[in-house]
């Protein structure tokens, strides 16, 4: 299935409105992270270069379909007229009364309102300094990124990015952690019950386990260990081994 044909285009997700962005490069960047997190539709208003533009098609790579698909406007309102609900994403305080919302919780609402059909914007500014006070004017609501006080300004793909990847994020029940087996499994409680035989077995006859009261201890710590690690039977295996040798190496 190639790009153009991907269900993605029609499914309900923001608009993401690039009000007069400066460099092609920097659409293209945000094209690319849009598709990444499953948002296609794009809306452009006043490209100070122009449209199309070579640029963003070359940094958009496989996503250049979205900007084939993006609409393009002179000017905000025109962008904006048939949404129900508009973010503005801005750093800084602009003196309006508004909510203010991270990213996650935007895209909450967001979320709800696209599945009762309603139609969602958020709007990004140009890379100079971001969207005028007018623009923000026009939202509904503000969206700020917790970044670092000293130091606020985020690129506009970058912006674009944590947007789609919270909206993207909150649509689906990827586990927070996977264990990749790479073609092997666990140890049983067996095998690393036999490992841990092996180990003390080899330690015993190294001597370690001195002065002879402790030596239940150290046992007991190194059993816990043993069961603490998410050993695998590769691991096992290769322990195994690495015992056997070093006891034919050190000739004992």
């Amino acid at each position: 299935m190639t790009p153009e044909q991907s269900p993605l285009f029609d499914a309900p997700t923001p608009l993401m409105v690039l009000v007069r962005p400066q460099m092609g490069e920097n659409i293209g960047a945000s094209a690319r992270a849009m598709l990444n997190f499953g948002c296609a539709r794009m809306r452009l208003v006043a490209p100070r270069d122009g449209w199309p533009n070579p640029r963003a098609t070359a940094m958009a790579s496989g996503a250049s379909p979205v900007l084939d698909r993006a609409g393009v406007f002179d000017t905000l309102p025109e962008a904006i007229g048939d949404c129900d609900y508009v973010y503005a994403t801005t750093a800084r305080g602009r003196g309006l009364t508004k909510p203010v919302l991270t990213p996650e919780r935007a895209m909450q609402e967001a979320r709800a309102m696209l599945g009762a059909g309603k139609r969602v914007a958020v709007l990004f500014g140009p890379e100079r300094a971001g969207l005028e006070n007018p623009d923000v004017a026009r939202a509904n609501a503000i969206i700020t990124v917790p970044v670092n006080p000293a130091f606020y300004s985020l690129n506009l793909a970058q912006c674009v990015l944590l947007v789609a990847y919270e909206f993207a994020r909150l649509g689906h029940d990827a586990p927070a952690e996977v264990m990749e087996m790479a073609g092997t499994d666990f140890a049983t409680a067996i095998e690393r019950e036999k490992l841990g035989d092996h180990v003390e077995e080899k330690l015993e006859s190294a001597g370690f386990f001195f002065p002879p009261a402790k030596a239940p201890t150290m046992r007991l710590a190194l059993r816990n260990m043993w069961a603490r690690l998410a050993l695998t039977r590769a691991d096992v295996q290769i322990l195994h081994g690495m015992l056997r040798q070093l006891t034919r190496g050190s000739g004992r």
